[in-house]
């Protein structure tokens, strides 16, 4: 049989009629670009979620809308909850789509890792007490059934971006800080949540992979980092970097490196081509890996794309998909 997984980072995917682009708009490219990836486990990410009225539970309104008269149209929709457990939140959701069965699904919102405490050095005025530098959102864990019989694990990420978190007292605007140290404070910490997060999400493979050592694991999504930066490479546990060839089946690989250059990037930043949005795979997977792709022809450049208005209504990240011949 085969089997298809693709992430997409689909970049602030709502309906609200004040955005700057609006869904409609947006359909015409989307639409082309998931139907391109005919996968059977699509990871996506950046979705938002709508409320059909006052106190009910988000829905992904937007998403289904999108999804109509695609191959993906009676898929099952997962999406990541809250730390409240209250279902999706407003903004930046992941979801997995799949017509596969589902055994499984989880959000992972400091699982093993609990929050770093930090009392601000900067902060304005000075804060009395550390405080829990928590996630900025939940990764997922779906156990899926493949034909046969095998069990597929997928967690789904969107790690921290590398722009600087808030620090009280320390910015005029949104992008604007009051000083040099207050920007690197900011930097230090969402550097700490992206290398948390990746260790929370590394510490939940690896308790699968106790369970079963030879255990079909996927990790797949907008990691934010490049293969040789930390978060990448802390998931990945190479053992190069264990320094342990025992440990070589905990291994994850970044199936980006079987794409060539100069085909190789998801983003494009100041005309720098940059992979950030990553599927690694476990040791196991590797043998039945028979095609990965990156579709980014036509990709716009995200710094470019931020001065045009109204912003083009494609995403700013390429889907990659990847097809493995399961036996």
């Amino acid at each position: 049989m085969r089997l298809r997984l693709a992430t997409f980072n689909v970049e602030n995917l709502g309906d609200d009629p004040k955005a700057s682009v609006l869904l409609q708009d947006r359909l015409a490219v989307l639409r082309p670009q998931l139907e391109a990836l005919a996968a059977d486990v699509l990871c996506l990410q950046e979705v938002h979620a709508q409320r059909e009225g006052p106190g009910t539970l988000r829905q992904l309104r937007a998403l289904r809308t999108l999804l109509e008269g695609t191959r993906y149209q009676h898929c099952a929709l997962i999406p990541s909850v809250g730390p409240r457990g209250d279902g999706p939140q407003d903004h930046h959701n992941l979801v997995v789509v799949t017509h596969l069965p589902i055994q499984t699904f989880e959000s992972l919102h400091h699982r093993f890792v609990p929050p770093p405490s930090w009392r601000s050095v900067t902060a304005n005025p000075p804060q009395e007490a550390a405080q829990p530098v928590a996630f900025d959102r939940p990764a997922q864990h779906v156990a899926l059934t493949l034909p046969g019989g095998r069990t597929l694990h997928v967690f789904n990420v969107h790690l921290r971006a590398p722009l600087a978190a808030p620090v009280p007292g320390q910015k005029e605007g949104p992008f604007v800080w009051r000083s040099t140290p207050g920007w690197a404070e900011g930097f230090l910490l969402a550097a700490w949540k992206s290398t948390a997060q990746a260790l929370d999400v590394r510490l939940a493979v690896d308790a699968v992979l106790d369970g079963d050592p030879n255990a079909w694991v996927v990790v797949a999504g907008d990691f934010n980092a490049g293969e040789r930066e930390t978060p990448v490479r802390l998931l990945c546990a190479d053992p190069e970097d264990t320094g342990n060839g025992a440990l070589a089946g905990r291994s994850l690989h970044p199936l980006a490196l079987r794409v060539g250059e100069p085909q190789r990037y998801t983003v494009l930043h100041a005309g720098q081509a940059r992979v950030l949005d990553h599927v690694l795979c476990s040791r196991g997977m590797l043998p039945f890996v028979t095609q990965v792709a990156i579709h980014n022809a036509g990709l716009p450049d995200e710094v470019v794309a931020e001065h045009l208005a109204p912003p083009p209504p494609e995403s700013h990240h390429a889907p990659m998909v990847v097809e493995f011949d399961v036996p």
